[in-house]
């Protein structure tokens, strides 16, 4: 009978935790969405909404405050890497906008550039999940692009959590802003799973 109780009990507090965490997810979503309200702050938004994700599931402390203060600290050189997402959306358009054009070899410039984009934006995503205060985002992204080719199953997840978030949107468009915190959830896990590999 004893063994019962605490066997529910462990079950019942494994639930809470794993309840809290999704719930934790959710809220920093909402954090990103705001932090990326500047355009171009998307980067420190997703770094600082990973890092404290991090802190969280390691038990340490971490709210409001240290993700404010994560964020204004990737800001520094992170809105340049926000830029350059920009810059790479655009230059897709215009490869979008070739193909519909009809101009010789659109297709196959068009299906590139939005592979690539893809590319881009998983490993922005992985150079954010393991973003620390005096990392340099350049060096981040290196590396990120060489795990996002090397990984191809976790760059595959973290892909599917985009689209979880695309399908989101396209359904009740304010249903997006709290699973962009899956999202980063998604790409701190693969960032876990690929260093203990």
């Amino acid at each position: 009978m004893a063994t019962t109780r605490v066997k529910a009990r462990g079950e019942s507090s494994a639930f809470a935790e794993r309840f809290g965490v999704f719930a934790e997810c959710l809220l920093t979503g909402v954090w990103i969405a705001v932090a990326s309200l500047g355009v171009v702050t998307y980067p420190a938004a997703f770094a600082a909404g990973a890092r404290h994700l991090r802190r969280r599931t390691a038990h340490e402390g971490g709210g409001w405050r240290e993700f404010v203060a994560d964020f204004r600290t990737a800001v520094r050189g992170g809105w340049i890497a926000g830029l350059a997402g920009w810059a790479a959306a655009a230059a897709v358009w215009v490869d979008v906008q070739a193909v519909r054009a009809g101009i010789p070899g659109g297709p196959l410039v068009g299906a590139v550039g939005v592979l690539a984009l893809i590319g881009l934006v998983v490993a922005g995503l992985r150079a954010a999940a393991v973003w620390e205060p005096d990392a340099r985002w350049r060096t981040l992204l290196a590396a990120a692009w060489r795990r996002t080719v090397l990984d191809p199953a976790g760059s595959f997840l973290i892909i599917a959590g985009l689209a979880v978030v695309a399908v989101s949107a396209w359904f009740t468009a304010p249903l997006a802003v709290p699973v962009l915190g899956a999202v980063a959830a998604a790409a701190v896990a693969v960032e876990e799973r690929y260093r203990h590999r």
